[in-house]
């Protein structure tokens, strides 16, 4: 049977984007499928895959993408305390704390400040083969973090800012030996100098459209280059501090394990889950007549890319070419040509290299990471060629 899908059968199934229509744009920026092209399906992608396994969660089935931004109803989501219904007529956002004036501020208050805007693609830190679908990218529009802390004025013992969103649900927190059941918000936080910093703004839109629910509607913080737990959906609460902030989400559950050589001695150390981490990895086949073209998607915090390759079986790493769209802290999408495939199954796999000259790890390389959190090694795709 031929498990191939047509640009037909894509169009049926509601895949097709605007983007397709884009103008002026080179045909090889766009990552849509040319007429009569078929995709080819990667052969460890699970045949069961669900692009809603969960009614609190939602993957981006990469082999899909027909836009460089994410529809809104594709974005992938996943969360912990489920969807809070709230309203924007009567939602205010509380900052307080070490702060000179406290102040809780509406919506109409904050769509009334400068706008900031950013194209911004991340993923979960959780994200990992075989799907990879817990990524997606797209334009937040909203208000710099940084000047709405200015506003009330942050005091000079402000360390540590708290961000806490409007999910909530019961917890055991345990103290020694002693248990309590607590209400506790979806919290996660941040130093100084990244709160004040321009990049992280406060959202209240997404592809020029307000955020949905599924999104945080009607706000949530956006920090460029961090992983998706930063990203507090339902932003309800700002809190600025002098200590660190311990909550769960923050201090148990997203952590890294890893083993490191210090001093000729394995160490087990742990490390808190922020910016994102140098990844790539091929996203779609498709046969355009004699052509295979391999799309692909790459992510780190904003440090400049030096390259990207793509490699066949155990042939050499060949040059791959940037999207012309990509942005500082989008997604990078690729694209590379595959002339000559014979019949068979084959490898695919891409790796990226940073300008400071760190390269993406294989799997092997990270034989003493422990967790499955920040997961960025290279990631080799099979598929048939017929």
């Amino acid at each position: 049977m031929d498990v191939q899908h047509s640009r037909r059968d894509i169009l049926r199934g509601g895949l097709a984007a605007a983007s397709l229509g884009v103008i002026g744009v080179p045909d090889w920026v766009l990552p849509a499928l040319a007429q009569g092209a078929t995709v080819v399906p990667f052969l460890e992608f699970p045949e069961t895959f669900n692009a809603n396994p969960a009614p609190d969660r939602r993957l981006f089935d990469t082999r899909t993408l027909t836009s460089f931004t994410t529809p809104k109803d594709q974005f992938f989501t996943t969360q912990h305390y489920g969807h809070p219904v709230l309203d924007a007529a009567t939602f205010q956002l509380k900052v307080s704390g070490l702060v000179n004036t406290p102040k809780a501020f509406s919506m109409a208050e904050l769509q009334k400040m400068p706008k900031s805007e950013v194209m911004f693609g991340f993923e979960c830190s959780g994200n990992r083969a075989p799907v990879q679908g817990l990524c997606s990218n797209g334009k937040w529009t909203g208000v710099s973090l940084a000047a709405l802390l200015k506003s009330v004025g942050v005091k000079d013992s402000g360390r540590e800012f708290v961000f806490l969103g409007a999910d909530h649900g019961t917890e055991e927190v345990e103290w020694r030996t002693q248990k309590y059941s607590l209400d506790q918000q979806f919290g996660r936080s941040m130093p100084r100098d990244k709160a004040l910093s321009p990049e992280p703004i406060v959202a209240y839109a997404y592809n020029d459209e307000p955020l949905t629910r599924h999104q945080g509607f009607p706000l949530r913080l956006i920090v460029p280059g961090w992983y998706g737990v930063a990203n507090v959906k339902w932003l309800s609460d700002i809190i600025v501090q002098q200590d660190p902030y311990l909550g769960k989400y923050q201090a148990r559950w997203y952590r890294t394990v890893k083993g490191e050589m210090v001093n000729g001695e394995m160490k087990w150390m742990e490390s808190a889950v922020t910016h994102l981490q140098l990844k790539s990895f091929v996203a779609r086949v498709t046969k355009e007549g004699a052509t295979h073209k391999v799309t692909g998607i790459a992510m780190n915090d904003g440090t400049a890319f030096k390259s990207v390759e793509v490699k066949i079986d155990d042939g050499p790493w060949q040059p791959a070419t940037w999207d012309k769209q990509n942005s500082k802290y989008s997604w990078k999408l690729f694209h590379y040509d595959w002339k000559g495939a014979t019949a068979g199954e084959h490898t695919i796999v891409s790796r990226v290299t940073d300008v400071n000259g760190l390269v993406q790890p294989t799997e092997k390389e990270l034989e003493n990471k422990k967790s499955f959190l920040e997961h960025n090694a290279q990631h080799p795709r099979r598929v048939m060629i017929s």
